[in-house]
Formats: C-alpha cells, sequence, structure tokens
C-alpha cells in the first residue's frame, strides 16, 4: 500500500463515503415519498383504504394518500373501469405532475376482472393511462398493496440508476 492508501484507510473515509449521482438520489428519496393518488371504483377500494389504517400502516413506507392530482405522483386503479369513467381517469392522470406512476389492483383494473365480456367495461385500466405495476386478485389484500408499492419503490431506484424517467 502507498502513504495516500494508508491514510484513507486510517481515517475512516472509505468507510464513511459513498458515491452516487444526483439520479440516483432523486430516485432513492422520491421512491421513499410517494403520495398516491386514490381512484377507488369498487370493491378494491374497501382494502385500499384497510392499507392506510392503522393494522398495515402505510404511512410508514412513506406514502401519504391525497386527494388532489396535483399534489400526487402514484395513480393507484382500484376496482371496475367503465368506458364512461375512462375520460375521468386519462384527465386526472395528465393532470399529475411528472413524474408519475400508475398502480393498478384487482383483476377488475388490471384485467376487466369478471365483466371482460360487458360492452360497457374498458379491459384493463392499461389502455387508458400507462401502468407501472400490476397487482392481480379479486380483492388484493392490504398486504398485497404494499408488496405492490414495494415494488415500485424498487423500479424508480432502478430506473434512476439507468437514467430513465426520473425528472
Amino acid at each position: 500500500m502507498d502513504v495516500k492508501g494508508k491514510l484513507l484507510e486510517d481515517s475512516g473515509v472509505q468507510r464513511n463515503v459513498f458515491f452516487t449521482t444526483i439520479e440516483q438520489l432523486k430516485a432513492w428519496s422520491r421512491s421513499r415519498s410517494l403520495w398516491p393518488m386514490t381512484f377507488g371504483l369498487a370493491c378494491c377500494a374497501i382494502e385500499m383504504m384497510g392499507t392506510g389504517g392503522a393494522h398495515y400502516d402505510l404511512d410508514r413506507f412513506g406514502s401519504f394518500f391525497r386527494a388532489s392530482p396535483r399534489q400526487s405522483d402514484v395513480m393507484i386503479v382500484s376496482g371496475t373501469v367503465t368506458k364512461k369513467m375512462a375520460p375521468v381517469i386519462k384527465r386526472l392522470y395528465e393532470q399529475m405532475p411528472e413524474p408519475k406512476w400508475v398502480i393498478a389492483m384487482g383483476s377488475c383494473a388490471t384485467a376487466g376482472g369478471p365483466y371482460v365480456y360487458s360492452y360497457s367495461v374498458v379491459q384493463g385500466v392499461d389502455q387508458v393511462v400507462p401502468v407501472d405495476v400490476y397487482i392481480p386478485g379479486c380483492p388484493p389484500n392490504p398486504a398485497a398493496l404494499i408488496h405492490g408499492i414495494r415494488m415500485l419503490q424498487e423500479k424508480i431506484r432502478e430506473d434512476g440508476k439507468r437514467g430513465k424517467r426520473v425528472k
């Protein structure tokens, strides 16, 4: 070892300093402070409300439900998306600031559910807005929603490493 390497080891700099990029730091901080906008359309919304309750406590992950699209960066679509409701979902998605993400919660939001042959039901919210995380189930329990939010957090951090979608 040279003198400089020995000096760095002795001072503890190598143990106490980490190196990252601004994009990774922004992605890490965004993934730890997601503010979902609730868009509950059916029975899955009850499970989403249970996630915010005291037993599951979604707040411990830095996620706080917002009622306004201007204050949220994640849209959780839970329930049956009808063709009449699709333009409203699109408009609310466009009102959200960048970067924004969408979680489709439940089999109705992901693929139409039991209403797959109905003329008035959209066969998945991904036909209206781009979806980042799909949570299957009818209805998925609060633990599944928490798992989906954790998957979204990981996706945001990975996109930050690659320099994608983090503005």
